[in-house]
């Protein structure tokens, strides 16, 4: 007789055990799917001998989307232990902590992000305690890297001398049996579910993820994410092309920029480096007409999402 077969005890005398058995037996059929509350991993250290890295995922919860005028009012860090192939082996430290900006928090920020303007008065986060934390990270982590490592930066100058990855764009999670990029996605399809939008719940959520095993490879998510900030890519920028044909870049992939930011006023794309040739190519054969050298940047993981870039 197993879990799902035998008498159910009365509501107030199961246990952990009794709910675990039972999610246990659902997970083995094919006609369910069981969540896990997300549970925080212990803070622990690898055990002496094994060869790990030390790396920051980070999160931050922000006034608006603008990083040159809003401000950060959370900021969340978890520190952990990798081994070379990519896996989690440990909790070194959390950080957890709120500042006030100099103008109320918008309701519709409080609305997402349940911070008010009392939870959050007459606090700081202190610079020399995050210097501290993250000095001895080999990488810095975000779901949104374009957005957090501009924020981060702006804060505290750390993070101009740290390697970037971004999880939300530098895993192709659709390629690997996920609905998304979004974190619940990927949380609910490791199995999880968790309390989000609190900036050091949304790192330990992110972590799981990270050391969750694809489906498609059989090796954690960190090792294919690391994998990819290793490698060069190359913004190409479209300068002065025909406005007509700013709906084929959009559909190729190609972003924005309008200029304010000392960056050129221009469409660009990203690209790996054995890509490069193709995308010339087709600015030639079908934007420009003609033969042209774009403006070309090499990035790295220390330069890739600054805001410098």
């Amino acid at each position: 007789m197993d879990a799902l077969t035998q008498p159910i005890r009365g509501k107030d005398t199961l246990d952990q055990a009794d709910l675990a058995a039972m999610a246990e037996a659902l997970a083995r059929s094919p006609d369910y799917r069981v969540l896990r509350r997300l549970v925080a991993r212990r803070i622990n250290v690898p055990t002496s001998g094994q060869e790990v890295r030390t790396g920051i995922v980070l999160d931050t919860e922000t006034t608006g989307l603008d990083h040159r005028k809003d401000e950060i009012i959370e900021l969340g860090m978890v520190k952990f232990d990798y081994t070379t192939e990519g896996r989690i082996v440990g909790v070194r430290d959390t950080f957890a902590a709120f500042n006030e900006p100099t103008v109320p928090i918008p309701p519709e920020v409080t609305a997402i992000t349940g911070i008010t303007d009392e939870m959050v008065a007459g606090q700081r986060i202190d610079d020399a305690a995050v210097a501290a934390f993250v000095e001895d990270a080999v990488i810095t982590i975000a779901h949104n890297s374009g957005f957090d490592r501009k924020f981060a930066e702006r804060y505290w100058p750390v993070f101009e001398r740290k390697p970037w990855g971004c999880s939300a764009t530098e895993v192709e999670w659709r390629a690997h049996g996920f609905a998304g990029s979004q974190l619940g996605y990927l949380l609910n399809g490791a199995g999880f579910f968790h309390q989000a939008h609190r900036a050091v719940d949304d790192c330990h959520a992110l972590l799981e993820v990270l050391d969750f095993a694809l489906p498609t490879t059989g090796a954690p998510a960190l090792a294919l994410l690391l994998d990819t900030a290793r490698k060069k890519t190359v913004r190409i920028w479209a300068e002065q092309s025909p406005f007509e044909l700013k709906d084929s870049l959009k559909r190729r992939g190609y972003r924005w920029s309008d200029g304010t930011d000392g960056r050129p006023k221009s469409w660009y794309v990203d690209v790996g480096e054995l890509a490069v040739d193709d995308e010339l190519a087709f600015l030639r054969t079908e934007v420009y007409l003609r033969d042209v050298e774009p403006r070309l940047q090499t990035l790295t993981a220390f330069t890739r999402f600054s805001c410098r870039i």
